[in-house]
């Protein structure tokens, strides 16, 4: 098997520039990072091959596409048990790491060039695996990349602005323009780096921590007085300077300090 065709709907695009793939994957495999890592949506195998290089990390490649998998076991024949057939959105990453270390892993690494169509996605599963996952590595669509990394008062801060820096410190890292890649994209791209942060856990209920930023930012034009009318509390002052601001204007802290109050009123 010379190639692989990229999928329309798996969102793939394959990556082409050695240099930049070699300059990503070095992202992961710096001594202080992870000994092993994941990488999610392989394709021809464009990052597999640094990783793969590196006689220190164990790295293992999850793929939802049977043709990359038979690729990649045919060019990588010495690592047949670290390409995995499945979908990393509903993946055990556990269980799987669970037939090469039995004792468990206590962290790992996430590195890829996601699919676009389900980057966000991937982002909120790493999410679950928060406490284990010091370090991601990932390309994505530009204009979803930058909202990740957006700051506060900025029109692409939202949802996921919040849920990540909330956990991450979030760094563009490339830019990286559509003749990149094969097929070649109608959009930009960037590399993004997020690193775990100290913040282990928050100082209110997550749930409504999720559902007054998510409620908040549905109606990101509306004062936060007016687009949280249907969750604030009776008894939640209305005179809170919070309650003057739009979603935009407050930071991941300030959703938290808002959602602590919320459960005191």
């Amino acid at each position: 098997m010379h190639s692989v065709k990229a999928k329309k709907f798996l969102g793939q695009h394959f990556l082409l520039d050695a240099l930049l793939c070699k300059s990503i994957a070095d992202e992961v495999l710096v001594p202080d990072a992870p000994k092993v890592l994941f990488e999610i949506g392989a394709g021809m195998g464009a990052l597999t091959a640094h990783l793969f290089a590196d006689p220190v990390k164990d790295t293992f490649v999850i793929e939802i596409d049977t043709e990359s998998v038979d690729y990649l076991h045919q060019h990588y024949p010495f690592k047949q048990n670290r390409v995995i057939e499945a979908d990393f959105l509903r993946a055990d990453l556990n269980k799987l790491l669970s037939s090469v270390y039995p004792e468990g892993v206590a962290s790992f690494s996430i590195i890829g060039n996601f699919p676009y169509n389900i980057s966000s996605q991937i982002l909120f599963r790493v999410l679950d695996y928060r406490e284990q996952v010091p370090l991601v590595v990932g390309m994505f669509q530009k204009e979803v990349g930058m909202r990740i990394a957006a700051k506060p008062r900025n029109k692409t801060y939202g949802i996921l602005s919040v849920f990540m820096q909330m956990y991450y410190t979030v760094e563009v890292i490339h830019h990286v323009p559509p003749t990149s890649f094969r097929p070649v994209p109608k959009v930009d791209s960037v590399v993004l780096r997020l690193k775990r942060n100290t913040k282990q856990t928050l100082n209110c209920d997550e749930k409504r921590f999720i559902n007054l930023v998510k409620t908040g930012f549905n109606q990101r034009r509306k004062t936060l007085r007016n687009a949280l009318k249907n969750i604030l509390p009776p008894n939640f002052p209305n005179d809170h300077p919070f309650l003057n601001q739009r979603a935009e204007e407050l930071s991941c802290h300030d959703f938290e300090v808002l959602a602590s109050l919320m459960e005191k009123a």
